[in-house]
């Protein structure tokens, strides 16, 4: 009965230092997934922001589109006003020589 006694004993051990193995590993492992689980957070949140990020790049691009696009309409009216302005001017120094002419024609004619 002792020696039976004595072998349930010796297998209770052995399965003990297996459970304690075994709930090693487990901890271990379990260390591992937590290191993991905090990379993956970390890399969730840098996702994240990049695409925040990315966001804030797209508006930004949006509206530097919108101002130039009303820059270039004021510098086309811009653009109509000075050449309307040079034909005016043309017409008045064309104007202005029409008169030196006449004054000429008029001087000699008399």
């Amino acid at each position: 009965m002792v020696q039976h006694v004595e072998q349930n004993l010796q297998l209770m051990t052995k399965r003990a230092v297996k459970a304690e193995n075994s709930a090693a590993k487990l901890r271990q492992e379990n260390a591992l997934l937590q290191v993991q689980l905090r990379n993956y957070k970390a890399e969730n949140e840098a996702l994240q922001l990049g695409q925040a990020g990315l966001a804030a790049a797209k508006q930004n691009a949006e509206l530097a589109l919108q101002h130039l696009l009303r820059v270039t309409t004021s510098s086309r009216a811009s653009i109509r006003q000075l050449l309307s302005g040079a034909e005016s001017l043309q017409l008045i120094a064309d104007l202005l020589k029409s008169i030196d002419r006449i004054s000429e024609v008029s001087e000699d004619g008399q």
